[in-house]
């Protein structure tokens, strides 16, 4: 991992190619996924099912897209204790941080003969999407839990849950149990492109939704932004990122290790450490060569770290605080001496992790917290999925007559600026029952 010194031109070359590596879509992809999208639209099931022997290599139809009721019970077999003991810790640490989230209808009267204010409902439907990993082979139970409670803390009444079948045209059991665990409605086997097609327009089979949330790879990050505007969205998520600002307080074992725990996830994600201490970044780099041996995923992980990973030495924790707002990273960590300390000028990152026992891992699984989280700088504008991606607001207005009266000249003085006589007229002819 190379070690760079800030501010100078090769770090901020470096920087740069980190910042603007983005999200991009080729015109071949959005073709692609475009004309995906167009045939679900018109031919719903028979789509899938196409896609699903073509893609996944699973024979479906449309009577076993839908897991059932078996076959879930089967699944709450088959999963060990243990793994129901931590989905079960996890789930409850994930509900109680987002009840904290919940909004209340409300009503005020701000000025006299005035009522105002806003009513917040659940959507009708929403729809999780849960990356099939590896073929179902490597089950993302997280993303299940992450996407499926907050709807449900929400009040949507209908969760319906879509990931790719497996060859032999199941669903990971640890799936179909964390499916459970977080209330999920309906569980459907459809993956990429075509399920979030299904979702956004609805089959015989799969109920249209009103929101669509979750990760997944470009074809369904592209198919999401395409059919935004039908449906809502949690976001438009790129490659994982994490930076870590460190002193010389901080493990170089421990801050190795967690650059490596995002490296993994794709050749494109991205990992930076700033710190202080010179002696670190060296033990640092150390100490990523070594343990990137071990890595089951070492050869994504290399590739990450050899384009998207730096380490910046700078002058002072202020400066290493500066570049995290400038980078607006998904995840940063603070392992300095007493991070609270510094929380005030941190304004751009989709999660912070406080102290050297506080890795991002235990962020993606257990605290509580969405690890659904904005990527790509997108820190400086969005947030992380939570109760409010599954609410809408409606406002409220009420006036008596004198409070009409009172401000009506008001009114009809905007509405003449702006050429809109008719919105003058509908207060012209109220002003003549005061006459």
């Amino acid at each position: 991992m190379k070690i760079y010194h800030y501010p100078s031109n090769s770090a901020e070359k470096k920087l740069l190619s980190i910042i603007n590596r983005g999200l991009a879509f080729t015109r071949k992809q959005n073709h692609e996924v475009s004309r995906i999208l167009e045939d679900v639209r018109k031919n719903g099931d028979a789509a899938l099912i196409r896609y699903a022997a073509r893609f996944d290599g699973s024979r479906l139809s449309p009577d076993n897209l839908q897991a059932t009721p078996q076959e879930m019970a089967a699944a709450l077999k088959q999963v060990s204790p243990d793994f129901m003991g931590a989905l079960d810790r996890a789930a409850s640490q994930i509900e109680d941080f987002h009840r904290r989230q919940l909004r209340q209808s409300w009503i005020a009267s701000p000025r006299e003969g005035t009522l105002l204010g806003q009513l917040v409902h659940p959507v009708d439907a929403a729809g999780v999407y849960v990356p099939g990993g590896k073929g179902g082979r490597t089950p993302l139970a997280s993303s299940v839990l992450m996407g499926a409670i907050p709807a449900r803390i929400a009040g949507v009444k209908n969760i319906y849950m879509v990931t790719p079948p497996t060859a032999e045209g199941g669903v990971n059991p640890h799936l179909l149990a964390a499916a459970h665990r977080a209330g999920v409605t309906a569980i459907f086997k459809t993956g990429s492109a075509w399920a979030i097609g299904a979702l956004a327009y609805g089959t015989t089979t799969i109920p249209r939704v009103d929101v669509i949330v979750g990760p997944g790879n470009i074809y369904v990050t592209l198919a999401k932004k395409l059919v935004s505007g039908i449906v809502g969205i949690d976001m438009i998520a790129g490659p994982s990122e994490i930076m870590i600002v460190a002193d010389e307080t901080a493990d170089p074992e421990f801050v190795a290790a967690d650059l490596l725990s995002q490296a993994e996830h794709d050749a494109l994600a991205s990992s930076v450490l700033a710190t202080s201490s010179r002696r670190l970044a060296r033990e640092t780099a150390k100490a990523v060569s070594g343990q990137i041996d071990s890595l089951s995923r070492r050869a994504i992980a290399q590739q990450s770290i050899s384009k998207y990973g730096a380490i910046l030495v700078v002058a002072d924790i202020p400066t290493a605080i500066d570049l995290a707002n400038r980078i607006a990273p998904e995840h940063l960590e603070l392992q300095i001496r007493d991070p609270f300390s510094r929380l005030d000028r941190i304004r751009h990152a989709g999660a912070v992790f406080l102290g050297g026992f506080t890795p991002e891992p235990v962020g993606d699984y257990m605290a509580g917290p969405n690890h659904v989280l904005p990527t790509a700088g997108t820190a400086r504008f969005s947030s992380a999925l939570s109760v409010e991606h599954f609410i809408k607001r409606t406002s409220l207005i009420h006036y008596t007559p004198s409070a009409f009266r009172q401000e009506a000249e008001d009114i009809l003085r905007l509405a003449e600026i702006e050429g809109l006589d008719a919105h003058a007229n509908s207060v012209r002819v109220r002003l003549r029952a005061f006459e």
